[in-house]
């Protein structure tokens, strides 16, 4: 989906496999000429899409957005944060969804390359050190993607390495930690329950959910809950934990990368079965926050240090 507050869609059955599987961020429309909100002017975000790279690239691989305004504030955040600290690689997008690509060449005619592209980009302009960095949060069904679509590839560059995807260690666990409790101490007034939304994934790798879970409780964050759209802990889970304490407000945050078709329209859209509205019906006062982890410097930092490890792994 890529629709917007109200118009929320289904996806076409022969969408983007990797649409379906884990999505950080979004699907998309089942008809273009459906859309009917603003997302930002999308001339204003840098689609990294340049040649004339030079030896060493930092390819930067994310499932994408059509919201142009989060796209540079997330996306965009996170390749500007790289580029800041590795001025010796030029660095490039590459998008997973080719839904998504699709749809913003259709409406705003902006040119984003699909892995492939990127990848091909890269022999076309003859790079030598080629270090890809995905912004997926887990290393789950996409992220093992992009590692096969790389494999294939791997003669046609001097050295070639993979960074980690967000939550990989203890410690990224941690670091996202305090980065969320950081970014919404303001509404940690002990009557306020602060509800974090993410994808949900059918492979094993969903078990990160549950894991932010007990490391919140753990470390003191009682009022702290993560559920998913699409798999466990559901919202009806995240609902029954929080009718468990005296709330108030309900204020509601993605926990994906981007604040997305899923972050507007399952989270904070006005239709009956999103997670605003459920809440709502059982009295709370709900506030949405339409923030993606990739707006953070602290989870923009994990992924530079992950950047590095790769970097690092070259060298050895």
């Amino acid at each position: 989906m890529l629709a917007g507050c109200g118009d929320k869609k289904t996806e076409p059955a022969n969408a983007d496999a990797s649409a379906s599987k884990e999505q950080t961020s979004e699907a998309a429309p089942e008809q273009e000429d459906e859309e009917n909100y603003n997302t930002g002017d999308a001339s204003l975000d840098n689609t990294r899409n340049q040649d004339e790279i030079g030896e060493k690239e930092l390819l930067v691989v994310s499932f994408g957005t059509s919201y142009n305004d989060n796209r540079r504030l997330t996306v965009g955040a996170i390749e500007n944060s790289l580029e800041e600290k590795f001025q010796d690689y030029s660095v490039r997008r590459g998008f997973t969804s080719q839904i998504i690509i699709d749809h913003v060449k259709s409406r705003d005619n902006v040119a984003i390359d699909n892995v492939k592209e990127a990848l091909d980009r890269a022999v076309n302009n003859k790079v030598k050190t080629l270090v890809i960095q995905p912004t997926h949060l887990m290393d789950g069904l996409e992220y093992n993607d992009v590692v096969d679509e790389v494999a294939g590839y791997t003669d046609s560059f001097d050295q070639i390495a993979i960074g980690k995807p967000l939550l990989s260690s203890d410690e990224d666990f941690n670091a996202v930690i305090k980065a969320i409790t950081e970014d919404t101490k303001a509404y940690d007034d002990g009557e306020t329950a602060i509800c974090f939304m993410g994808h949900g994934t059918e492979a094993e790798s969903n078990q990160v959910y549950s894991k932010m879970q007990t490391m919140l409780n753990d470390a003191g964050y009682k009022n702290y809950y993560v559920g998913t759209v699409e798999a466990a802990p559901s919202l009806d889970d995240v609902l029954a934990s929080v009718k468990k304490g005296n709330y108030k407000r309900v204020v509601l945050q993605p926990l994906m990368i981007v604040a997305g078709d899923h972050a507007n329209n399952d989270m904070a859209g006005g239709e009956a079965d999103s997670w605003k509205s459920t809440f709502e019906k059982e009295g709370y006062q709900v506030e949405t926050v339409l923030k993606g982890l990739g707006e953070l410097p602290a989870v923009q930092e994990i992924f530079a240090e992950h950047a590095q490890a790769a970097i690092d792994s070259l060298k050895k």
